[in-house]
């Protein structure tokens, strides 16, 4: 196999893992997959080097990009800040009432 190629495959392998990882690997979500499937097979043919490299690097984008999205929403969930902590605040104070003896009341909601 030629260099390119080489990398072309890696970069196929890498992209197939970062959609199952990130996307899922349901049966809902097939058609990610056979999407970046059917666009590598159709690729497969072409002979312009240039038009070759550009679509490898569309997919090495693409895959940087769901890394990407990934780890970003990793990150909001370790800093609580994509968490809706109204709930956890409610549970908190109410342990803490109750170690005193009182309750929260009830709040009213039209």
């Amino acid at each position: 196999m030629s260099p390119k190629a080489l990398q072309t495959a890696k970069v196929y392998r890498t992209l197939l893992k970062a959609v199952n990882k990130h996307i899922g690997k349901e049966e809902s979500k097939r058609p990610f997959r056979e999407y970046v499937t059917e666009e590598f097979r159709k690729n497969s043919n072409l002979s312009v080097v240039d038009s070759v490299q550009q679509k490898v690097k569309l997919a090495q984008d693409y895959t940087f990009l769901l890394n990407s999205v990934h780890h970003h929403k990793d990150l909001l969930f370790s800093y609580n800040i994509a968490v809706d902590r109204s709930d956890e605040m409610k549970r908190i104070l109410g342990k803490s009432a109750a170690s005193v003896g009182l309750q929260l009341p009830e709040v009213y909601q039209p």
